[in-house]
C-alpha cells in the first residue's frame, strides 16, 4: 500500500508541474480534468477521497491505541514501534495525496478562470476600439457613445485588476507546488529512515527470539 501511495503522490506532483508550466501537455491535462468533472466524475472523486480519509483516520486511531498501550505498559514494544512507524507513514502519505489532489483542483479552476477573463478582456478591447473609431453625426449620439465608452473602460480596468489578482494566485500556487516538492523529498528521506529502523528492529527481534530459545534450552 505504501508503494501505491508513493505512486499516487508522484503522479499528482507530475500533474501539478504540467499545470504550472505552459506546455502542449497542459492542454491535454486540462481536457482530461474537464472530463473528470463532468457527469459522474465528481461523485467518484468524492467517493475515493472519502475512502482515503476514512483509512487515514483508521491509521491515526491505530497510532493513538499504540501510544496509549505504551503509556500503560511504560515501555515500547519493538513490534509496536514498527506498527507505529508504518501507520505514521501511511497517514502522512494519504494526507499528502489528498492535499495534492486539492491543489490540482484549485489550479485547474484558476487556469479556467484566467482563460475566461482574458477572452472577456480581449472582447472589451475590440468593442472599445470599435466605439473609438465610430464618428456619429448627432451630439446626443456622441454623448451616449462617450458614456458607453467610459463604462466599458471602467469594466476593462476592473477586468485587468481581476486578471492581476488571478495571476498573483497562480504565483502563490506555484510557490506551494515548490514547497510540496520539498516536502515530498522529506517524505522519501523519512521513508528510508523508517525502513532502516524497521530492519534494525527485526534484527533485534531475531536476536531476542534466539536468546529466548537458548534460555528455554
Amino acid at each position: 500500500m505504501i508503494q501505491l501511495l508513493f505512486l499516487v503522490i508522484f503522479s499528482e506532483m507530475a500533474v501539478i508541474m504540467v499545470l504550472t508550466f505552459k506546455t502542449p501537455l497542459r492542454k491535454l491535462v486540462i481536457m482530461g480534468l474537464d472530463r473528470v468533472k463532468r457527469g459522474r466524475g465528481p461523485v467518484m472523486v468524492k467517493t475515493v477521497a472519502g475512502t482515503v480519509s476514512v483509512v487515514m483516520m483508521s491509521s491515526v486511531y491505530s497510532m493513538m491505541k499504540i501510544q496509549k498501550r505504551w503509556i500503560d505498559d511504560e515501555a515500547a514494544n519493538p513490534t509496536d514501534q514498527v506498527l507505529m512507524a508504518k501507520h505514521l507513514l501511511e497517514a502522512t502519505l494519504m494526507g499528502g495525496s489528498l492535499f495534492l489532489a486539492l491543489m490540482i483542483d484549485r489550479l485547474h479552476h484558476y487556469i479556467r478562470e484566467l482563460r475566461i477573463r482574458r477572452k472577456t478582456v480581449e472582447a472589451v478591447k475590440k468593442q472599445g476600439r470599435g466605439f473609438d473609431e465610430v464618428k456619429p453625426g448627432g451630439s446626443d449620439e456622441v454623448k451616449a457613445l462617450e458614456e458607453e465608452v467610459t463604462t466599458l473602460r471602467g469594466k476593462f480596468k476592473q477586468l485587468e485588476s481581476d486578471l492581476e489578482t488571478k495571476t498573483k494566485e497562480m504565483k502563490a500556487a506555484e510557490a506551494n507546488t515548490v514547497a510540496l516538492k520539498k516536502q515530498s523529498e522529506g517524505f522519501l528521506l523519512e521513508y528510508d529512515r523508517l525502513l532502516e529502523e524497521n530492519q534494525n528492529l527485526r534484527n533485534q527481534l531475531q536476536s531476542l527470539d534466539q536468546w529466548l530459545s537458548r534460555s528455554d534450552i
